[in-house]
């Protein structure tokens, strides 16, 4: 990690915190909704946004696209900067210069789904009329997502067609893709992701985001990451939805 990198160098003046998606204060305060998301001190100094989205190739946000060396090397020069500021005394310059909140781009229905599954199947949305639906957003290169998507393989056999799990796959080679589809449950229905599919989620910046939708399609959930009470939290609303 690239932020654990910089503050190693700060050695006894610098310290490096990690926070989960959902039991962050700053996040709370600044309306951050997904991740990753960096703050120095309480000055939050780059949103998810900034780091681009999947599929963005010219990028709008700061350090986008993520994956180029010249991006994570801007990133890296302005974190530098910004703590060498807070630890001049010069606070106030970083929260002048970044007065950003994360505004949400949270979506409020299950949009429409124009994807094939891994069998060519299409994926229609009279499918999941009047059903529950999870999608997951992973990759195989996220360690967290395969487990996840195990968990999901349960939920499946647990609650049957009283909901529908598409488990949607973002930057990662198909044979690889397939291969992991093969290994978990064939109750899960598999795609490749699109760009058009992931933007109209609201843009995907960071695997696994898992979306939970009620059985007339609107958005009851969206979680971010894996964080250790992710399937209590799921398997609670989800409970709720099926009542």
């Amino acid at each position: 990690m690239l932020v654990q990198e910089v503050t190693s160098k700060y050695t006894g003046r610098v310290t490096f915190v990690t926070e989960n998606f959902g039991a962050s204060k700053l996040a709370e305060k600044f309306g951050v909704k997904g991740y990753p998301a960096v703050f120095v001190d309480d000055v939050l100094v780059a949103a998810p946004r900034e780091f681009g989205y999947f599929g963005e190739v010219e990028g709008t946000g700061r350090y986008a696209p993520w994956r180029s060396a010249a991006s994570q090397e801007k990133f890296k020069s302005d974190l530098i900067r910004m703590i060498d500021l807070i630890l001049a005394g010069k606070k106030d310059v970083v929260a002048r210069e970044h007065t950003t909140t994360a505004a949400s781009q949270e979506i409020t229905a299950l949009p429409e789904v124009k994807l094939s599954d891994l069998s060519g199947r299409p994926l229609k949305a009279d499918q999941l009329s009047g059903r529950v639906v999870l999608v997951e957003f992973w990759a195989t290169w996220c360690p967290p997502c395969r487990s996840t998507l195990e968990w999901l393989g349960e939920l499946k056999r647990k609650h049957g067609d009283n909901i529908a799990i598409l488990a949607l796959a973002v930057e990662s080679p198909e044979d690889q893709i397939r291969s992991t589809a093969n290994s978990l449950s064939p109750g899960l229905r598999w795609a490749i992701t699109e760009v058009p599919t992931a933007q109209s989620f609201g843009d995907i910046t960071a695997v696994p985001t898992l979306f939970l939708f009620d059985r007339s399609g609107k958005t009851s959930r969206i979680f971010y990451g894996a964080p250790p009470d992710l399937h209590d939290q799921v398997e609670k609303s989800l409970d709720a939805l099926l009542k």
